[in-house]
């Protein structure tokens, strides 16, 4: 069945690690990357935008035209004066990453600032994704625009998807940070943690605890995701459910590791899979995403799955 997928946040330019000390721009941001990953494996008559803001320069265009190159939609992309993409760079050790952030003028900082294009971007689409780090970038009052928009959607019957995805480098206040992440949860019918995130910065003492306290803050829907241990599915109506992690033989870059099982999880989900087989399937896009550098990763290295955008 034909629909529509939102994916609100912050697409990036990315540099990374190549040959010789050399460094290779990309572009990537969590939000977006599971839009990448969900346009990969959704059926062509589904369609997937991408709600942000860029600038008017050369790099906010080139940014454009690669998102344009996936297959993802930019017609809800709204260009600034005066502001730009943020940047960022990966460093990697061991195949584990780090961070180095340059977003002070980012014009996605501003995407919340049109409630009336917000609103209307949302009420065209039957499911919508943001993150934790959507929030994080905004001001307190962008961002309750965006939970306001989003409690709405959920209200009027749409799949709200919020990933917590905690960054306290991000925030200002680590209150602050607990309490947007809550609300975010409020507003969504599905909630997708990373149980690590969760144990450290809620002091959740096993998976089972982050189930329960997103359940208890009205989410219908919890997918845990908690790395070499798998993943923990609680829906609605439904058993609760463990799904093993995919075999890495090695771990090159842990880059959207949870990202790609997000995008691919959704896509199969949209598709008609049941929860237990859609996220077999997102776990072993992960371990083929975390074998290679960067964040976006061809098709031809991933798993069989759903038509992907022609």
């Amino acid at each position: 069945m034909a629909g529509k997928m939102l994916l609100i946040g912050e697409c990036m330019v990315e540099l990374m690690q190549a040959e010789g000390g050399m460094l290779r721009k990309g572009y990537a941001g969590d939000s977006f990357n599971t839009a990448y990953y969900a346009r990969l494996f959704l059926p062509a008559d589904w369609t997937v935008d991408y709600f942000t803001a860029v600038g008017t320069d050369i790099v906010s265009q080139e940014l454009l035209t690669f998102i344009e190159s996936t297959g993802v939609g930019t017609s809800h992309i709204r260009k600034i004066e005066g502001r730009m993409p943020g940047l960022y760079m990966i460093h990697l050790k061991d195949g584990e990453r780090s961070f180095s952030y340059w977003r002070s003028a980012s014009a996605a900082k501003l995407l919340a600032d049109d409630p009336d294009r917000l609103r209307a971007a949302i009420e065209a689409v039957n499911v919508v994704f943001f993150s934790g780090i959507t929030l994080a970038i905004l001001s307190p009052q962008a961002a309750e625009t965006l939970l306001a928009e989003l409690r709405r959607a959920k209200a009027g019957g749409r799949n709200v998807v919020f990933d917590p995805n905690i960054r306290p480098r991000l925030w200002d206040d680590a209150a602050r940070m607990r309490a947007t992440i809550e609300a975010g949860a409020r507003s969504a019918t599905m909630v997708m943690p990373s149980y690590d995130d969760e144990a450290t910065h809620f002091g959740d003492a096993s998976v089972e605890a982050t189930i329960e306290r997103y359940r208890s803050l009205g989410a219908e829907n919890v997918v845990v995701k908690d790395g070499a241990n798998g993943v923990a599915l609680s829906f609605a109506g439904d058993e609760r459910v463990h799904v093993p992690a995919s075999q890495v033989s090695a771990v090159v870059d842990t880059t959207s590791a949870g990202d790609s099982f997000n995008g691919s999880f959704l896509a199969r989900l949209a598709s008609g899979d049941s929860p237990a087989a859609a996220a077999a399937f997102a776990a072993r896009v992960a371990a083929a995403v975390i074998g290679h550098h960067g964040a976006l990763i061809g098709r031809d290295k991933l798993p069989a799955g759903s038509a992907q955008f022609a």
